[in-house]
């Protein structure tokens, strides 16, 4: 009976110690706004926070630019001790002149040589409504003013008209210049089917190396743009003009796997943190990312929109 209790006794321990250890390891985080809608050129307050156990090492990532949005002024990182850890915190006043749906991404950053992601959060961009009860306000017309120079420039203009018109009628006489108008070139069309050549441009991407001669932006552009094109040619989705968030939110009804659709959605959002967070993944990375895009256009090949 009582190898029994303490048999039962140090599985609750070891439990409750592994809980507690797996809540130091996972850093907590926060991403705040004060407000999900705004009108066009209204600023937004962004904060950013991070609590990290005490003793880890955090990279912190390096914002520059966010898409369809303006900075207005970029804080510094602030950090202050807390009880069994540090916090992290750094403030934004952003705004956008982009009306429509848009996304502040979720921000990868490194402790202890794991990468974790901050929340990400949606805003809408719109304009101020129309009120008809509001008076109606007509346009003023243009009021002249004066200038007293405005004789003189006139001249100066009209002198510079005669002079350009006698040079271009003596280099006419003097010798006949042909003029060709090119026509506009047609715009290629590919004769192979989406999935044949997003296989090819795949294949042609690898070839590259990318990654390896420090082309790492170029490599996911490219990654990016072929999987949009496949989507707009075989899908018939117009892909090219959205956002990766937007573009994920259309694949989420397609017929791929919960797991797929994960990873394509994760390998997604590593685009945009590369192009806009100048974040530097893993070599590791970049084949997983590479082969997830690879192995999504192979299964969407099969889906009829």
């Amino acid at each position: 009976m009582i190898r029994k209790f303490l048999h039962i006794a140090w599985i609750i321990f070891f439990l409750v110690q592994s809980l507690f250890c797996f809540s130091q390891i996972i850093p907590k985080t926060k991403t705040t706004v004060d407000r999900y809608q705004i009108l066009i050129g209204e600023p937004i307050s962004l904060t950013i926070e991070a609590t990290i156990p005490a003793g880890s090492n955090i990279s912190w990532f390096s914002l520059d630019s966010i898409a369809h949005f303006d900075f207005i002024e970029k804080g510094k990182v602030d950090s202050v001790d807390t009880t069994g850890g540090k916090s992290y915190r750094q403030h934004f006043v952003i705004t956008s002149f982009d009306s429509g749906t848009h996304f502040i991404p979720a921000l990868p950053f490194v402790v202890n040589n794991k990468k974790f992601f901050t929340d990400s959060a949606r805003i809408e961009v719109g304009f101020s409504k129309f009120d008809p009860q509001q008076d109606y306000h007509d346009i003023k017309d243009i009021i002249d003013v004066p200038n007293p120079n405005v004789v003189y420039i006139i001249w100066f203009l009209l002198v510079i008209t005669l002079l350009s018109a006698g040079l271009l009628v003596y280099l006419l006489m003097k010798k006949q210049i042909p003029i060709v108008v090119e026509p506009e070139p047609e715009r290629p069309v590919s004769k192979l089917s989406p999935y044949e050549e997003a296989m090819k441009s795949m294949e042609a991407l690898k070839k590259e190396k990318l990654p390896e001669s420090g082309q790492t932006k170029l490599f996911y552009t490219r990654l990016n743009d072929i999987l949009r094109l496949f989507v707009l040619r075989k899908l018939q989705i117009s892909s090219l003009e959205k956002t990766n968030e937007e573009l994920i939110l259309q694949l989420r009804e397609l017929n791929l796997s919960r797991e797929q659709f994960s990873h394509l959605a994760e390998s997604l959002r590593m685009s945009d943190f590369v192009k806009f967070a100048k974040y530097l993944p893993g070599q590791n990375d970049n084949e997983q990312n590479f082969s997830v895009i690879e192995s999504s256009i192979q299964i969407l090949n099969k889906t009829e929109k």
